[in-house]
């Protein structure tokens, strides 16, 4: 059984926060408002993963009420909900994910997301898609106010145990 599952994530721009996208900091004079340290990569992966096996969202999961994900590093979460997909008998096969952000420019950045994603997933990097797009000046992105990330995850059934009682 293969599946595919869809995240979004949406993040103001913000002083006095440092910018993390896909696991990696990158210089800039602003960071992402959020509970955890607002990684909107990671946010839409993880609800692209979870969406795949119809097991809830992110917030479902590490709500931005409980006070121990508070500043929390995000790649902590997409460990666990790797690790909670593998538990429940689920192989990631492919990620694919769009981030749009006008400022900074992340094309440079965008190998060391694709091997810090693997790497906190266990594949291969060449199973991890990151593209970066502006919206050439249109909208909240375009007026450099936030950054949004769309994710999609392609998994497939490695044995007979569900999480939700599907088959």
């Amino acid at each position: 059984m293969i599946r595919t599952g869809i995240g979004y994530d949406s993040h103001r721009l913000t002083e006095g926060r440092r910018l993390v996208i896909g696991g990696v900091a990158i210089p800039h004079c602003c960071g992402l408002a959020g509970h955890s340290d607002a990684d909107v990569l990671i946010h839409a992966l993880c609800d692209a993963l979870l969406g795949a096996v119809a097991d809830g969202d992110i917030g479902q999961h590490f709500s931005d009420r409980d006070a121990q994900w508070k500043d929390a590093d995000s790649t902590l979460l997409l460990r666990r909900v790797s690790d909670r997909l593998m538990q429940a008998g689920w192989r990631i096969l492919n990620t694919d994910a769009t981030v749009v952000a006008e400022a900074p420019r992340l094309a440079p950045y965008v190998p060391a997301m694709r091997a810090r994603l693997a790497e906190v997933m266990g594949i291969e990097p060449s199973r991890v898609s990151v593209k970066a797009k502006s919206n050439e000046g249109m909208d909240a992105v375009g007026r450099r106010e936030g950054i949004v990330a769309m994710a999609v995850a392609t998994v497939c059934r490695t044995s007979a145990t569900h999480l939700s009682g599907d088959q």
